[in-house]
């Protein structure tokens, strides 16, 4: 069969034909990693992923979402915190070694921050990348900040028309602030404008938010 026979059912690694077995059988191997997540079959697609992350033809790092993806998929639910603990881990490194998707990467690190309840690391984090080009430009990366802000504004316990006080002020106006920034990058961000009406109303006295955090 000549190469320009040869049908995939997944378009990557590259567009062109294949032109030596070695690269078929891995266009073949990367069909069937595909095939396995969308199955959810995550034994045979570690295992394809980890004979593809030793091709030299596959920039794996590139590929770091299919890494976090398959990180602990498959896992038993009391494992659930040492997984999201080395996605965290593995998501911070790559932050360092893959400078040119970084901007994605930290969106996905902070995703996980949340999931995993260090919503305060993942505020710092934020902090560290939002002063600067391009992330201050990224309406996405402000909401997040803005909603991690709101969440920590809140008082430990449960709050009342009584207990409305104990909100710490200084981080409803902060996330107010990336709200704002959200809305003015991305005029058409409804969570933004959603989230950005519900703070103003605590300014003038409403009850904080809580329904978004049940």
């Amino acid at each position: 069969m000549s190469s320009s026979e040869y049908s995939f059912i997944f378009s990557s690694l590259g567009s062109k034909q294949p032109n030596n077995t070695r690269k078929v059988h891995i266009r073949r191997l990367y069909d069937i990693l595909k095939l396995c997540i969308q199955r959810q079959d995550w034994a045979r697609a570690k295992h394809a992923w980890a004979i593809l992350a030793r091709c030299r033809e596959v920039d794996w790092k590139a590929m770091w979402s299919t890494s976090v993806l398959l990180l602990g998929e498959g896992g038993a639910q009391d494992e659930l915190t040492q997984i999201n603990e080395d996605r965290v881990r593995f998501l911070s490194i790559m932050m360092r070694q893959h400078p040119d998707e970084r901007e994605s990467i930290l969106k996905e690190l902070v995703l996980r921050l949340i999931h995993a309840g260090m919503h305060r690391r993942a505020l710092e984090q934020l902090d560290l990348y939002l002063p600067s080009y391009p992330y201050q430009d990224n309406p996405v990366l402000h909401v997040y900040a803005g909603l991690v802000t709101l969440y920590l504004a809140q008082p430990e316990n449960d709050v009342s028309s009584e207990t409305n006080y104990s909100w710490d002020l200084n981080l409803v106006r902060d996330a107010q602030a990336h709200f704002e920034r959200a809305r003015i990058v991305d005029p058409s961000n409804v969570v933004a404008e959603a989230f950005l009406s519900q703070v103003k109303s605590a300014h003038e006295g409403a009850h904080m938010l809580t329904w978004a955090f049940r």
